[in-house]
């Protein structure tokens, strides 16, 4: 059995978006959906509702217009037209049903059929026809373009909890090239996914911790999993079921505290982040010098500034050693193994090595996609 310490929380790491704290239930929504960047229709059925309403306004409308007038109507039944018949009439009317057993016979019924009576039957039928026509288009089109993305979606990035921490590590990976398309968000709460589509990206509202809610970010073609949820107890959890449906997928996790650090990498997690001490050795490095926390802050910012990037040693650098290449060599990754660019064991510099640097970052600046070290 696992035992994840419960830690408290951290108002530092709240969700980027704002929570409801005046209702603090669980927000864990017994249905989970796709949502995806473009706008779609949400309750169709509510739309449906609302114009049917707006339809029978127009009935009784109409009614009361014939039922004003109804000394110009003639009924073949009794030869007078009451409120019943002037609905009656109305019914038929709008419906193009017309089965003449009530006609207008002054000018004025017959100006007014014309002018009012014509118009409204027009208004009734755009009203249910065309509203219907256009939900069920709506739907159907979403549906379809559900199933595309679906089938296109491959090699992808999946981040579960899209708070401080998810958001910015999407941030990170799009900065090195990765496309918006190419992530989907997973969260429990809407207001969060809402703002993840507001900013384009695909969200799957859900308890992370689910099998299904994962299939549906379709978790098991994922390239790479961020797990990112506010408790460590949530973060053990969504580990082992995404390793349970991905096993290939290059899974990193974070936590707060950091002996549960262990628990996330037996739970299946590649790399652990612990948010708490990572936080804590920055202030520390800043009280003792300023200026190298703000080198250390500035190359975990990707994009601008000096960034840490990894990439292949290309054909021109095979054979030489760490410190004769034009960049600058932080360690060498050769196999399963890290080196420091100064360990005496990298001799020179191989094809099958990759090299991890830091270079001036700029629009030129090109990241190739990282892989998964393989395990002992």
């Amino acid at each position: 059995m696992f035992h994840v310490k419960r830690e408290d929380s951290d108002p530092s790491d709240d969700a980027a978006v704002p929570r409801d704290d005046a209702h603090p239930v669980d927000e864990r929504p017994v249905v989970h959906r796709v949502r995806l960047p473009a706008k779609v229709v949400e309750r169709p059925l509510r739309q449906v509702a609302e114009r049917l309403l707006m339809a029978l306004l127009v009935l009784v409308a109409t009614a009361l217009v014939v039922y004003a007038d109804r000394a110009g109507y003639h009924d073949s039944s009794d030869d007078s037209v009451d409120l019943l018949d002037s609905f009656y009439y109305a019914t038929v009317t709008l419906s193009t049903t017309g089965y003449g057993d009530i006609t207008p016979v002054s000018d004025s019924a017959r100006l007014t059929n014309i002018f009012v009576i014509t118009p409204l039957r027009v208004l009734f039928l755009i009203i249910l026809v065309g509203t219907t026509l256009e939900v069920l288009a709506e739907r159907t089109r979403e549906e379809w373009r559900l199933k595309r993305w679906r089938s296109a979606l491959r090699e992808h990035t999946v981040v579960v909890g899209f708070g401080t921490k998810g958001r910015s590590a999407v941030q990170t990976v799009c900065a090195t090239g990765l496309s918006k398309e190419q992530v989907v968000v997973v969260d429990p709460s809407a207001k969060v996914i809402d703002a993840a589509t507001a900013d384009g990206f695909a969200g799957v509202m859900g308890d992370a911790t689910r099998s299904d809610v994962l299939k549906r970010a379709e978790v098991h073609k994922a390239r790479q999993i961020i797990v990112a949820p506010q408790r460590d107890d949530t973060a053990v959890l969504v580990t082992l079921t995404a390793r349970q449906l991905n096993r290939g997928a290059k899974i990193v996790a974070a936590v707060r505290e950091e002996e549960n650090a262990p628990l996330l990498r037996q739970s299946g997690a590649d790399a652990v982040i612990t948010s708490a001490s990572a936080a804590g050795r920055l202030l520390g490095l800043s009280v003792l010098s300023p200026a190298a926390g703000m080198v250390i802050e500035d190359l975990i910012q990707q994009g601008s500034g000096l960034d840490l990037v990894e990439r292949p040693v290309v054909r021109a650098e095979a054979g030489k050693r760490p410190r004769e290449i034009d960049d600058l060599v932080v360690s060498v990754v050769r196999g399963h193994r890290v080196l420091g660019y100064d360990d005496l064991t990298i001799g020179t510099l191989q094809l099958t090595d990759r090299l991890i640097t830091i270079v001036r970052a700029g629009p030129g600046t090109q990241v190739t996609p990282h892989r998964p070290l393989p395990t002992d």
